[in-house]
């Protein structure tokens, strides 16, 4: 049953969330904003995060502001006085999870009137999707989405005490937020967002619409961050960013760059950084030149290609072509030649000819990928390429994900069969899924390692000599 409370409703507007003006990005202090009073003291909470690392990173930070709140983590669903769905929309398959899933939790509702349900994240930034939670799920208590994380406890407050539903959506290009509370899922690999927003507008992507402009984190903010991760024990740094590539270009006052970044964090003690997600058309010669040193810049590159056809990637907007980005993974393989290369590819996109498809597994061939994300194309409402004429069949787009993953699926195995007989340092993640015997653990190409050791080696790097390559990870013995 939904709660007898007055409504306070700020809607998204995907017409607000195109525009994109020259202002300066406003930074705000989340210390200085924040009422953190300790409202949350002998309450629960669980969040359910659903898609990328950015949401990864999201939740860490909800699960922060909680904390600081004096809520505490519910062990179950069932016991939980707050419960929040940290959604993701860059596919039509995981927006109907979510609402399947919201749909299951209204017993929950039954069962506890005083049970708070809220739905934050990119999914949240949608205007059919909130219209649709107005309409069908009038039991859920809180909206809002990925440009407010900061004002929850304000949002917690109306819902607890001033017995509000609580809708507030910002569809602006987005401020930075700094000094958020995190509490972090891992002890020694960790997120750090460098920057916010996407501005590419590929036609396929929501991404833009969801996430607001390009916005760069002040390079001082992100090096104190690491070294307060160095300081905590931390192995592993990954940079989030939706185009990390893109890094600085909105700086007015400043000329820094990705490359100048990691050139700067290539100095700290830390033994590993990682990036993700690049975009072709923004990786530069000085970035591949700074990544070549080495040292605790991993050999590892996700370079999403999605389609190896020129004409496909122009209806795409990804502003390059099929040969610029052959060019550049040249570019890369020469100057660091043990790189891992991973990828993403769209398959089925409206207009694709079979022959355009056959461009991108020749494409896959001649970048020897070693692994992908390979999906069948998503309509995404309030994006150019939903109205986009699409006669391909179905059926046809599955045939075609399928032949394209037997291509990937050797270059998943090529990549691992490098490694058989050399001894790789593996950081430890925990135990195998299957036998609690076995340590699991990622190399500095990213690649899965099982081997038999002991858990207090868990959280540490150690060396192990690959005895058997498999498709999907390798087999060792500790050295």
């Amino acid at each position: 049953m939904a709660k007898d409370y007055s409504q306070h409703f700020k809607k998204p507007s995907i017409k607000k969330a195109r525009k994109r003006v020259k202002d300066n990005t406003k930074t705000i202090d989340f210390s200085t904003c924040a009422n953190i009073e300790g409202f949350g003291d002998g309450k629960t909470y669980k969040i359910q995060t659903y898609g990328c690392q950015g949401n990864e990173a999201d939740g860490e930070k909800i699960k922060g502001i909680l904390e600081s709140l004096k809520f505490t983590e519910a062990d179950t669903l069932e016991d939980a006085d707050l419960i929040l769905l940290n959604t993701c929309a860059i596919r039509e398959n995981a927006e109907n999870r979510v609402f399947g899933e919201l749909g299951r939790l209204k017993q929950y509702k039954r069962n506890n009137p005083e049970l708070i349900l809220g739905v934050c994240g990119c999914m949240a930034q949608e205007e059919n999707v909130v219209e649709r939670i107005l309409n069908k799920f009038q039991y859920v208590d809180l909206v809002f989405g990925t440009h407010n994380i900061y004002k929850l406890p304000q949002y917690l407050e109306n819902v607890l005490f001033q017995k509000e539903r609580v809708i507030e959506v910002f569809s602006e290009e987005g401020a930075i937020v700094e000094n958020i509370p995190k509490l972090r899922d891992n002890a020694k690999k960790a997120w750090v967002n460098i920057m916010y927003g996407c501005d590419e507008f590929c036609t396929y992507c929501i991404v833009p619409y969801t996430r607001g402009k390009e916005r760069s984190r002040e390079p001082k903010h992100i090096i104190s961050e690491i070294k307060d991760l160095i300081k905590e024990g931390y192995q592993e740094v990954t940079l989030l960013g939706q185009n990390v590539n893109s890094y600085g270009r909105d700086f007015t006052d400043k000329t820094y760059r990705f490359a100048q970044l990691l050139s700067d964090l290539n100095k700290l003690d830390i033994p590993r950084i990682r990036f993700t997600t690049s975009h072709p058309k923004d990786f530069d010669s000085e970035t591949i030149d700074v990544l070549a040193r080495g040292g605790n810049l991993m050999p590892y590159i996700h370079l999403p290609v999605q389609s190896g056809s020129t004409e496909v990637l122009k209806r795409m907007n990804r502003k390059y072509t099929r040969e610029s980005y052959i060019a550049l993974v040249d570019e890369i393989k020469e100057k660091i030649p043990s790189v891992s290369l991973t990828t993403d590819i769209i398959v089925g996109f409206p207009g694709e000819t079979e022959a355009q498809f056959q461009e991108t597994l020749s494409l896959v061939e001649t970048c020897q990928f070693e692994g992908a994300f390979t999906f069948v194309f998503s309509k995404r409402s309030g994006t150019p390429a939903a109205n986009y004429e699409d006669k391909t069949p179905l059926k046809e787009k599955k045939d075609r994900l399928h032949r394209l993953n037997n291509i990937i699926n050797d270059g998943y195995l090529r990549g691992t069969k490098r490694f058989e007989g050399k001894t790789v340092k593996v950081l430890v993640d925990g135990h195998s899924k299957n036998d609690k015997n076995i340590l699991a653990g990622y190399t500095e190409h990213n690649k899965l390692v099982n081997f038999k050791g002991d858990s207090s080696q868990i959280g540490e790097i150690v060396n192990v000599k690959i005895t058997e390559a498999k498709t999907w990870f390798m087999l060792g013995e500790q050295q």
